[in-house]
């Protein structure tokens, strides 16, 4: 009888080993099947990466807008003038003919009387820039701002819109 007892004991022990073995197997099962569905979930469900496009720096440069029904004011051609500017290394001069784009039409007669005002106004800021300031694009941009300020400073009548240049050579 007491080899029944040990056997009944053994075969109860086993089914015991045997089901917590089952309950082990199915909770790391369960653990990973849980840490699938949790890398799933954080793979699908994660912002998007934030996307750093690189500007194009010519981009940054203000052109004016030119659509069909953007009005263009009266034009004043400016004759060709010849100036020296600043140099370090040697003589440079400026060789130059440009046309102002008045707001309207009554300061065209103001820009006949006040030539020689605008002209001198002209000469003087071209001859106070240096080769290297004129030679490159942001110069002639810069220089264009300055003649536009400078001349609107003495007009009265009506106003400088733009100045366009039709010749100009840096040498």
């Amino acid at each position: 009888m007491a080899k029944d007892d040990k056997n009944k004991n053994d075969k109860e022990g086993s089914e015991e080993g045997g089901g917590k073995k089952k309950l082990i197997i199915i909770i790391a099962a369960a653990f990973i099947l849980l840490l699938i569905i949790g890398g799933a979930a954080f793979f699908f469900l994660k912002p998007a990466p934030e996307v750093i496009e690189k500007s194009d720096p010519g981009l940054g440069v203000p052109v004016p807008e030119i659509t069909v029904s953007q009005d263009i004011g009266p034009m004043v051609k400016i004759d060709e003038f010849i100036v020296n500017i600043i140099s370090e290394d040697g003589r440079h001069y400026v060789k130059a003919a440009l046309t102002l784009e008045l707001n309207k039409e009554d300061a065209l007669e103001e820009t006949s009387k006040r030539m020689p005002q605008i002209r001198d106004a002209i000469l003087l800021l071209v001859g106070n820039k240096t080769f290297e300031e004129l030679h490159d694009l942001q110069g002639k941009k810069q220089l264009k701002a300055e003649l536009v300020s400078k001349i609107n400073s003495f007009m009265q009548t009506g106003k400088v819109k733009a100045i366009y240049f039709t010749d100009f050579v840096v040498q």
